[in-house]
């Protein structure tokens, strides 16, 4: 069941479910190369934001301000979403690659030691 003026389940919230409901906020307009670019750039400007209201906690003592860092992430979540889907991958895909590489790199789970001997290829 999911809430009548959203669209949002009222269920857990899956990957696939973020994907179509994010997907109705694309610029129409867009081709893929412009939405590519669209997206990453705005990829990097919504890591610009999260990076600025964490370093203003770390040095300037800011409170930290999780509910605004929630929202950052979250366009940031949509951006990586754009610029997923723009490639033809679905987020799913993305976060199965993620895990792969980190299996690799990481066998064991994290140490210092595999981090410094750590396999850089994709």
């Amino acid at each position: 069941m999911s809430d009548s003026n959203t669209d949002v389940p009222d269920e857990p919230l899956t990957l696939a479910d973020y994907e179509r409901l994010a997907s109705r906020t694309l610029n129409p307009e867009l081709g893929r190369e412009q939405r590519l670019l669209d997206a990453t750039a705005g990829l990097a400007e919504e890591a610009g934001e999260v990076l600025g209201l964490v370093r203003k906690h770390a040095f300037m003592h800011h409170e930290l301000d999780v509910a605004r860092l929630t929202i950052e992430l979250g366009d940031a979540l949509w951006c990586l979403t754009a610029a997923a889907g723009a490639l033809g991958v679905s987020l799913e895909d993305v976060a199965a690659a993620n895990l792969s590489k980190l299996r690799r790199r990481y066998p064991a789970g994290y140490s210092d030691e595999a981090s410094v001997r750590r396999d850089e290829r994709p």
